[in-house]
């Protein structure tokens, strides 16, 4: 028998899942020192570029889909959505030296209107009702562990997910790894603190802020692939993802700045998001209230950290500054 809370856990999970992809990428972008508001617009282009594969595969198949290609082509599609993205955003940052709030914002505008278009223009052309379904895609996306349901409970909570939501996982845990223990770790934080002191040291600074800021960008994309394939079943409607570009953000800062805090971040921020389900008899605008809990507890987190201003739990210091090598 599956209990009340097993299925809010479940639940919360599967809510989490795109947060920790999204929150996962910036705080790898972060690192480097770049502060890319963009993630949302981001993780948008990387859905639709998902669902424009996954939508001409589904397609021209004949028969049944092959489920390594089901896989694998709405995969390319959205890394490559998310890299073309974060490119973008690199070179007026990096080699223009734009302004990185106003360039995050624009990009996070440019990727949702993008987005929109071609989602909704597939939908509008082949969906019903204004949303595009791509079950048979989703199907394979979703496949859990076949033995998840002989367990009750303890197979809810820990092996009913899809390969992706375990995929998200193994990237925070890795980055982390990499990030803390390793040399290239070392040169990303190095340059997120002092760039000029990192070029000194004959690190190169272009690469590094280039590097994380696409590998990052690429990961938070897998988060809008998540949501589409995984938590909506394939179904594509325009806004549908919601807020949850932001939240990822929000995510960062309750990490304060490490993936592995993040995936139990992302998990509770997931419940707090849909908390409100579970009460009964509450009013829309009760919803609403309850939906802001994730941004208040990152609030509440950002008041602890600032005040207690321990090295380990602040910002790189030269996060969303543009580095000039000439003034070094």
């Amino acid at each position: 028998m599956i209990s009340p809370v097993a299925n809010f856990i479940s639940r919360a999970v599967v809510q989490g899942i795109p947060l920790l992809c999204g929150s996962t990428g910036e705080i790898i972008t972060e690192k480097s020192g770049n502060l890319n508001l963009g993630i949302p617009g981001i993780m948008y282009v990387g859905a639709v570029s998902g669902v424009a594969g996954a939508f001409f595969h589904e397609k021209l198949a004949a028969g049944p889909l092959n489920p390594f290609l089901a896989v694998v082509i709405p995969l390319v599609c959205s890394l490559l959505g998310s890299l073309a993205m974060s490119l973008i955003y690199a070179f007026l940052t990096v080699t223009l030296r734009a302004n990185q709030n106003v360039t995050g914002l624009a990009l996070t505008t440019f990727g949702i209107g993008l987005g929109n278009f071609y989602g909704g223009s597939l939908a509008i052309l082949y969906g019903e009702g204004g949303a595009l379904s791509l079950k048979a895609t989703s199907d394979v996306f979703r496949t859990a562990l076949p033995f998840a349901k002989n367990l009750g409970s303890v197979g809810l909570v820990l092996f009913s997910y899809g390969w992706l939501a375990y995929a998200s996982i193994v990237i925070a845990v890795i980055a982390t790894f990499v990030i803390k223990r390793t040399r290239i770790g070392l040169n990303l934080r190095a340059v997120g603190e002092s760039p000029a002191t990192a070029d000194a040291a004959g690190i190169n600074v272009t690469r590094y802020k280039y590097g994380a800021t696409c590998i990052g960008g690429m990961i938070a994309g897998l988060g809008g692939l998540y949501f589409i394939m995984d938590y909506t079943s394939g179904i594509w409607s325009n806004g549908g993802f919601g807020d949850r570009g932001w939240l990822a953000i929000a995510l960062v800062i309750f990490a304060i700045w490490n993936p592995d805090i993040g995936i139990l971040g992302s998990i509770l921020f997931g419940g707090l998001y849909i908390i409100d389900i579970f009460i009964p008899n509450l009013t829309r605008s009760q919803q609403e209230l309850f939906k802001m809990l994730p941004y208040i507890v990152t609030v509440i987190v950002l008041i602890f950290t600032s005040i207690r201003r321990k090295r380990e739990t602040m910002p790189p210091q030269a996060l969303g500054l543009s580095y000039f090598r000439e003034e070094r």
